[in-house]
């Protein structure tokens, strides 16, 4: 498939996933971190306008000049922006002008594409279509966020219950003590933060090949887990006490069961379906519970040719820090990865929310401790 060819598929993708929303939907905004799936409509094609078109399609006119102020996230080299929970406060421009705003995108980037040969052009709008799937996941998990606290619990569509996988096969893997290469190969796209080929040294190490399931995770709720310091890192265990939290995000005890909300409505718990949505004090603290541990990120990686892996992003316990030798680059697209170094923890793998060939073994996820709204679980290691 040629480059042409997989930007009509990806951003295509994105407006399948839409087509399930109610026009209201578009512009709802019920918490900082998850924007408006119009804001995601428009942020992924300025990210096409403001980084191509603009720099190499010659005579570009720009669509609307208060759009690179509206749409722009984090890049502070790209000039002004709103604040970020702001973003639902956007009535105007409508969903319909939106829509013309990716039209008119599109169709430039099509037109700039008809005999490109620049490999700098080929690789930002690879980068772009990354940055799209990205915003594709966001945009599922964000659209839960904003359903799954409404007081009906309205389906998003019969199809998309997507906390149904179960564990294929259990056992612990042992990977024996040795020095181990780490970061991406090859020529194939990866972001920037996963380059730096380096040598770690690990001791041995056992993990298990399945994830934690609901059923587990019950155990610990029903022995008292959430309400017990000595499990909590002191953190962890100040964000239970401020926001008073015994479960999952989206479970609820109903006449004596537990329900949680999917995209395709609410529904019994599933006990032995895979967990989803904790954060990473929830998974630390389940696994000093089980007298266990989060393996690192060099194991997971180092482990992950045997692992099955892909249906929930799993916290590891590393904290997100650069690679030997790693680099920003100049300007604004500088900004993706590297300035958020800093108070996160390291994801690995994928979720059933990740798009389609939008993961490889060397992908480094990072959230806040804190949060969970994306589709998060455990694997434990030892």
């Amino acid at each position: 498939m040629n480059i042409n060819e997989k930007y009509k598929q990806i951003r295509q993708e994105t407006i399948a996933f839409c087509s399930h929303l109610h026009i209201e939907d578009y512009a709802i905004q019920v918490a900082k971190f998850a924007s408006p799936p119009k804001w995601h409509l428009a942020h992924t094609t300025w990210f096409f306008e403001t980084f191509i078109l603009k720099t190499f399609l010659e005579n570009y006119t720009e669509f609307d000049s208060n759009f690179n102020f509206l749409f722009n996230s984090y890049y502070n080299n790209a000039g002004n922006r709103i604040l970020q929970d702001n973003r639902g406060n956007m009535s105007r421009p409508s969903t319909d002008k939106i829509f013309e705003y990716r039209a008119y995108v599109d169709e430039k980037i099509q037109e700039l594409l008809q005999n490109v040969s620049d490999k700098k052009i080929i690789d930002l709008v690879t980068l772009g279509l990354n940055h799209e799937q990205q915003h594709q996941e966001l945009l599922i998990t964000d659209v839960k966020y904003m359903l799954g606290n409404n007081p009906i619990f309205p389906q998003f569509n019969k199809e998309y219950n997507l906390v149904k996988d179960k564990n294929i096969g259990i056992k612990s893997i042992k990977i024996n003590a040795g020095i181990y290469e780490i970061g991406h190969k090859g020529n194939a796209f990866c972001y920037d933060n996963e380059l730096g080929i380096h040598k770690v040294y690990i001791a041995d190490f056992e993990i298990n090949n399945n994830l934690v399931t609901n059923g587990d995770f019950i155990e610990f709720m029903e022995a008292g887990g959430y309400a017990d310091f000595n499990l909590w890192l002191d953190e962890g265990w100040s964000w239970v006490n401020t926001h008073s939290i015994n479960s999952p995000m989206y479970w609820y005890k109903i006449e004596g069961e537990w329900h949680y909300y999917t995209l395709a409505g609410l529904q019994k718990v599933a006990k032995d379906t895979v967990l989803t949505h904790i954060n990473y004090y929830e998974a630390n603290a389940f696994a000093e519970w089980k007298g266990m541990r989060l393996p690192t990120e060099f194991e997971w990686e180092i482990a992950a040719e045997k692992l099955d892996w892909g249906k929930r992003w799993e916290w590891t316990n590393s904290a997100y820090l650069p690679y030997p030798n790693f680099k920003k680059e100049n300007g604004a697209l500088g900004e993706y990865n590297g300035k958020f170094m800093s108070n996160k923890m390291v994801l690995r793998g994928a979720s059933v929310a990740t798009s389609k060939n939008h993961s490889r073994p060397t992908y480094r996820n990072f959230f806040n401790p804190t949060e969970r709204w994306q589709f998060t679980g455990i694997r434990l290691a030892k």
